[in-house]
């Protein structure tokens, strides 16, 4: 569905997402060059087609490095995803004249900054999955969670 609660036919590419998506990571790829002397592009036109290529890689080539790298994903706690996500900047260094990464580690943080900036862009704009719902068992908080009738939703939700 779109934010218009139509259906979207399979395979239809959403450009608003597209744009907002293009918008963070090139938000957050200026972020990291302003934080590390180790990121660095030489034009806007470099910046441009960098952040282009991120996000055609964050599409196609991100979720077969997921899907080869899940066992180490899944044994850092998710937290593989940000060596993931440096890899396919270093991929994109090697691929654009222009953009520059000095080492592993500034891959490694500007993959954080801009995931950062992309988790916090989505959380003020009301487009993150994730809900967080506090909930009182019987006796004060002692117990698991309330055991109400109510259906949840297809919402990622995490109880504390």
């Amino acid at each position: 569905m779109n934010g218009e609660g139509q259906v979207r036919p399979r395979g239809q590419i959403d450009f608003v997402k597209l744009l907002w998506s293009w918008a963070l990571t090139a938000l957050g790829v200026l972020l990291a060059a302003k934080t590390s002397e180790g990121v660095t592009y030489d034009s806007r036109s470099a910046l441009i087609v960098a952040v282009l290529l991120i996000s055609l890689f964050n599409m196609v080539i991100r979720p077969l490095l997921i899907l080869f790298a899940l066992p180490f994903v899944i044994i850092t706690l998710g937290f593989g995803m940000v060596v993931i996500n440096a890899l396919v900047l270093l991929l994109v260094e090697a691929v654009v004249p222009g953009f520059h990464l000095a080492s592993f580690w500034s891959a490694l943080w500007a993959a954080i900054v801009i995931s950062i900036v992309s988790l916090i862009a989505n959380m003020l704009m009301g487009k993150s999955r994730v809900k967080v719902r506090v909930t009182r068992g019987p006796g004060g908080g002692q117990g698991g969670p309330k055991k109400d009738n109510k259906k949840l939703s297809d919402d990622d939700v995490i109880d504390i």
